[in-house]
């Protein structure tokens, strides 16, 4: 599979495309003033706690107070706390020694929110959830440092290896090296792109995680809450991060600062594909180059269509996404059973898609065509799981209910992508009305009678090619009457660009006559 990043740069923020054998997969927006990204760390004071749901709301500076509830406390609250308290007051000339710090026992996991945070204390919190609608961000005290390989957790020595690295013998490899090279009083998880790599590599994507820590450390220190402490890496870093391996055979971005972070960061993560990184000064918009924006055009909106004539109505609500499959006009055999199993399964390939596209988070329920041999709901359910194997977000399907409904619940991290791919009419501008037709006739032969006045000579009316087929009919055509009345050569010309009621006037010269 061919994968491409196309990133566009605009004044107003970053937008990524990611193309998969040159079908847009995935579309980020990074905005200028973007704040509270997944991943961000604040310094929050908690303001408020909430018994009844075990929860606390701290203020990280946005307009709504952020969300933290007790299962996301991480097991060592108690040492982070105590980490926040120390770091902010220490003010001696080495910086805080983190391999020194005494871990607290753990919290209990059906604790009471009062007996950890009850003094409302300082706190150091990552964003779990960005701002989604009223609500304010989500929080974790799980502090996560991600790094390509691994990622660095603190106040733990847990050394965990990805599932998806199924041979033991990789595993047991990995977690010998990790168990070599850890600091003190760090956890480490190995991610799947740790497979077959070298201790040098692991070590030194260990070492940057270290030092982002340190960084954190010098941040913390005197800091009054709330403030930000430590950003996640741009959009676009991060996307490579966590994607980029031998699939991705071009990097295609339009501004030269950018360019020149994405080849060192790739130089830095993985010299041998930075001349995969190209950088685009072609003059037309980079989107509307690689068919981009075509594709967004034609993927957003309550109806997609898919090649077959079959086509997907997506409705949202506010407790679920629906998504709707109907046939159209496909057939691919006399046999209605095979007719709807065909639809199904090219209608989940695009459903997966655009759950991915837009970043559709929470319930969707999806209705498929009704199918009723059992094997073909398996073989549908399969295939959607294979289907969305691709998408990094945590997701889980459920096989087909005896409605025909397939439940599918995924992670929501952030607000879903709406892009409004509808424009304003330029007959009605908006108003979903437009002047009477009976009288369009009568507006142009005003506007003519004046400009003759003007002792205009050899007038051309330009109009949309329904009209100039009604001015133009019969041997004693609207033209005609015009020509003799006003008592020189009045032309109609046809264009199609014209909306129905448009209509333009010009001179001999060809010269446009403004009214």
């Amino acid at each position: 599979m061919n994968k491409e990043l196309i990133i566009n740069a605009a004044p107003q923020g970053v937008e990524i495309a990611l193309l998969e054998d040159k079908k847009l997969v995935e579309l980020h927006s990074e905005k200028a003033d973007a704040s509270f990204a997944v991943g961000d760390l604040y310094l929050g004071k908690v303001k408020k706690l909430i018994p009844g749901l075990n929860a606390a709301f701290v203020d990280v500076g946005f307009e709504k107070d952020a969300f933290l509830h007790y299962t996301d406390l991480s097991p060592y609250a108690r040492s982070l706390i105590k980490f926040t308290q120390q770091v902010m007051a220490d003010k001696s000339p080495e910086g805080f020694d983190f391999s020194k710090f005494e871990i607290e026992p753990e919290i209990v996991k059906t604790g009471k929110i009062n007996e950890v945070l009850g003094q409302r204390p300082n706190i150091l919190v990552q964003i779990l959830k960005e701002p989604i609608a009223a609500k304010g961000p989500r929080l974790s005290c799980e502090i996560s440092l991600p790094g390509r390989f691994v990622v660095l957790t603190p106040f733990n020595d847990v050394i965990a290896v990805s599932r998806k690295i199924h041979s033991s013998d990789e595993r047991r490899r990995l977690q010998k090296i990790v168990e070599a090279i850890k600091p003190k009083n760090f956890g480490v998880i190995v991610r799947t792109a740790a497979e077959g790599k070298n201790t040098a590599e692991l070590h030194e994507d260990l070492l940057n995680l270290f030092n982002s820590w340190k960084s954190l450390q010098t941040n913390l220190r005197g800091a009054t809450p709330p403030c930000k402490i430590l950003s996640e890496q741009t959009k676009t870093t991060s996307i490579l991060r966590d994607l980029l391996n031998e699939d991705f055979n071009r990097i295609i971005v339009n501004d030269k600062s950018i360019f020149n972070d994405t080849r060192n960061y790739i130089q830095k993560i993985a010299p041998n594909k930075t001349e995969i990184v190209s950088y685009y000064h072609n003059g037309s918009p980079i989107f509307d180059q690689f068919g981009i924006t075509k594709q967004v055009k034609a993927a957003f909106g309550k109806t997609v269509n898919l090649p077959s004539g079959a086509y997907l109505i997506l409705e949202h609500t506010e407790a679920l996404h629906v998504i709707d499959v109907n046939s159209g006009y496909k057939s691919v055999s006399n046999n209605q059973e095979e007719n709807a199993l065909q639809t199904n399964l090219e209608a989940a390939e695009e459903i997966a898609r655009q759950l991915r596209l837009r970043d559709i988070g929470g319930i969707i329920v999806v209705d498929f065509i009704d199918m009723k041999l059992v094997e073909n709901k398996k073989r549908l359910h399969d295939a959607m799981e294979n289907f969305m194997r691709l998408d990094r977000a945590k997701h889980a399907v459920l096989p087909i209910s005896k409605f025909g409904l397939m439940q599918i619940t995924r992670q929501r991290m952030k607000p879903e992508m709406t892009i409004n791919t509808q424009e304003t009419c330029p007959s009605c501008q908006g108003t979903g009305k437009i002047s009477s037709a009976l009288i369009l006739e009568d507006e142009i032969e005003k506007n003519l009678s004046y400009l003759a006045m003007q002792k205009h000579k050899s007038l051309t009316v330009v109009v949309h090619p329904i009209v100039y087929a009604y001015l133009t009919k019969g041997l004693i055509s609207k033209k005609r009457k015009w020509s003799w009345k006003f008592k020189q050569t009045v032309k109609v010309r046809a264009n199609n660009n014209y909306h129905l009621t448009e209509f333009h006037f010009f001179d001999k010269n060809e010269e446009e006559i403004r009214l």
